[in-house]
């Protein structure tokens, strides 16, 4: 899911525009509480623990057979699996979609079940929902208080393969089948069909919704079928229920989907096309087949054709066969409006798979979606070099009332972005295939696992795409860090302020790897260690102790102190200069700097000395200055005084109080 302070206005979006202006303004009174702290003096009590900050038996979890100790899947590591067949029918008269899923579900776990849990999101858009009891009456991005809208699922049967009712029972966003018999361990397999309907909501929790265009309504379905809850060698069963600020967690397999629309609609879907001859005309299948060959966009279906009857088969309805393998989900939308283009995305294998993006006519031309093709070959093109190949057949891009939301091989993303606010949430969305799409961590537990280390790689992916054309050096972000009022990261979505979610699932745990990149670690060996966490997770469901596990073992460091400063708890940073001097009171033999730690955590030093001649001198120091340490004097080499001394030269650093962080000569 897409977090910017962009704002975007239309009259469809009414709802996300309020809702942003609403978290702009948050981030703004973050900026303001940051800046609002008293200017500390260099004498102020220190609240740095040392032994606190560097205590030993940070890790609860010895390794066992299920995770090793090195943070990667042990030996015995199992997950289970859920496969799906789904034949559904959207109705564009009244806004339903009807569906059947055949489910066969895998138990690799070494336990029998006698029963299985399985999420319905939907019904988190029923009245009765939690998700919209506890939505306020002020505008959210997840719901609202004062809709009157009343959706769900209406589930008509719940069979096994025989037809034979199982029974069940239905709790909010949640439905628990009783099985007649236990499913048993190791590899036992049970396969039921469920039968349903739902209404979709026009706005739902900025992940669903109905965009009103000028040449028919864009429905961007998703959480559109019941979906096995995920049973973990951590919780068993995962039941959260979904109340729209925490996202997804999810079994793989393997998806068989046919969907039925009316003939005069496009339906794009996140993974291969099996008839696509059925389904586009003669000229469109040709151009559809060239975009599969061409590194430049080729236009399926134009703007032109978008209002021509001859567009499209003279048919009442047609199904469209779509299959996805090896995902987490799938997820699809269906317009009359969509201008449909496509291009070759090449991977480091050899292999190829296709980007496609539909859109209507409103969001093309004037640098906007016409480009969202280029974007979405570009990002996926970048993360596959640099950390894991696409496994997908297909990228596809859809422009929608949703702001910005991720699903295995298809995003959705505003109608109204352009030029740079497209790239971004482009980028952003096609980056989630790899955070949570293939390292498949837990997003409505600890959703800064997927936003914000995929927030992390669009930093570099922007740098790299078509030569930094959107790249623009970014200032610190310290300062939306530096407010006790704060959660801390591992705190659940569903567990932080709205106004905090930005900062504490996106941007603060981004920032926090940057500083293990370039400030603590280095870029090398934070890489390797990175990349080889995502090679050793791909497809699997880690934890965070095991990513904290797999970057300690994978760099060689001890990094207790950051994981308990920055994720577990809110600890601020506050570095001073405390002192400058010289060696014997004489300038040429050198000058000692005296640095203190004035609150909880502890940071390497950087720090920049300018002589009276204007040379400049730089120094870092290591993290374990602080180890035993609230004070800590060093020496710079120089055979002349000094008219400056500065920390954090590069405003890199979180520090909550710039203003003793320099010294100047009297």
């Amino acid at each position: 899911m897409y977090f910017s302070l962009y704002i975007v206005t239309n009259k469809h979006n009414l709802i996300r525009t309020d809702m942003m202006k609403r978290l702009a303004l948050a981030s703004l009174s973050l900026v303001a509480l940051s800046y609002a702290f008293p200017s500390f003096s260099q004498e102020k009590t220190s609240n740095y623990s040392y032994t606190e900050a560097f205590a030993p038996l940070f890790f609860k979890n010895n390794g066992n057979d299920y995770r090793s100790a090195a943070g990667k899947p042990g030996p015995g590591y199992w997950q289970n699996a859920a496969d799906y067949k789904i034949q559904a029918s959207l109705n564009d008269q009244n806004d339903q979609v009807t569906g059947a899923v055949e489910i066969t579900y895998s138990n690799n776990s070494p336990d029998n079940m006698d029963y299985l849990w399985l999420q319905l999101d939907q019904n988190m858009f029923s009245q009765h929902g939690r998700g919209q009891l506890i939505s306020p009456l002020t505008n959210s991005r997840y719901g609202d208080g004062n809709s009157k809208f009343d959706g769900g699922y209406q589930i008509q049967s719940v069979t096994d393969v025989n037809g034979k009712t199982i029974e069940h029972i239905i709790d909010d966003t949640r439905m628990q089948l009783r099985l007649p018999a236990a499913l048993k361990s190791k590899g036992g397999k049970i396969t039921f069909k469920i039968t349903y309907q739902y209404t979709v909501p026009q706005y739902g929790a900025d992940r669903t919704g109905i965009l009103d265009t000028k040449n028919g309504k864009i429905y961007a379905i998703a959480q559109w079928f019941p979906r096995l809850c995920v049973y973990d060698d951590i919780r068993g069963w995962n039941t959260l229920p979904y109340t729209g600020p925490g996202e997804f967690y999810r079994e793989f397999g393997n998806y068989q989907v046919e969907i039925t629309a009316p003939a005069n609609h496009i339906v794009v879907l996140g993974g291969e096309l099996l008839n696509p001859q059925e389904v586009f005309t003669a000229d469109q299948f040709k151009r559809y087949q060239l975009a599969l060959r061409s590194d430049e966009t080729v236009l399926i279906r134009s703007a032109e054709e978008v209002t021509a009857k001859s567009s499209r088969p003279s048919k009442k309805a047609l199904t469209w066969k779509y299959q996805l393998n090896n995902a987490q989900d799938i997820a699809w939308a269906s317009s009359t409006s969509f201008i449909l283009d496509g291009a070759k995305i090449n991977l480091p294998s050899g292999k190829k798979a296709l980007a496609l993006s539909a859109y209507p006519v409103e969001s093309n031309s004037n640098n906007a979606w016409e480009r969202s093709t280029e974007y979405t070959k570009a990002a996926i093109e970048i993360y596959s070099k640099n950390w894991f190949e696409y496994p997908y057949p297909v990228a596809v891009n859809v422009a929608s009332n949703v702001g910005g939301m991720e699903y295995p091989a298809l995003s959705f993303c505003g109608n109204q972005a352009k030029a740079g606010s497209l790239w971004g949430v482009t980028n952003h969305e096609f980056g989630h295939n790899w955070f949570p799409m293939i390292v498949a961590s837990n997003e409505r537990e600890h959703g800064w696992m997927d936003e914000g280390f995929n927030t992390f790689i669009n930093e570099l992916a922007t740098q790299e795409f078509n030569k930094g054309e959107y790249h623009r050096p970014q200032a610190s972000r310290s300062y939306i860090f530096t407010s006790q009022n704060l959660e801390p990261i591992m705190s659940t979505p569903q567990n932080m302020k709205e106004r905090n979610i930005g900062a504490l699932v996106y941007y603060k745990p981004a920032y926090g790897l940057k500083l293990l990149r370039n400030e603590i670690i280095g870029k090398e060996r934070f890489d390797y260690a990175f990349k080889k966490y995502i090679q050793e997770w791909a497809f699997k469901h880690p934890t965070p102790e095991d990513f904290f596990k797999a970057i300690e073992n994978g760099t060689g460091e001890n990094l207790n102190w950051f994981w308990r400063g920055w994720f577990v708890n809110n600890w601020q940073m506050d570095q001073a200069i405390k002192a400058v001097s010289y060696v014997n009171n004489q300038p040429m033999l050198g000058a000692l700097v005296t640095v203190e730690n004035l609150e909880k955590l502890p940071m390497p030093i950087i720090v920049e000395a300018t002589t009276v001649s204007g040379k400049k001198i730089r120094k870092k120091l290591p993290v374990e200055i602080w180890e035993r340490n609230n004070v800590w004097q060093f020496k710079i080499a120089t055979n002349e005084a000094l008219q400056s001394v500065q920390l954090d030269p590069d405003d890199v650093m979180p520090d909550k109080n710039p203003d003793n962080n320099t010294w100047k000569a009297n």
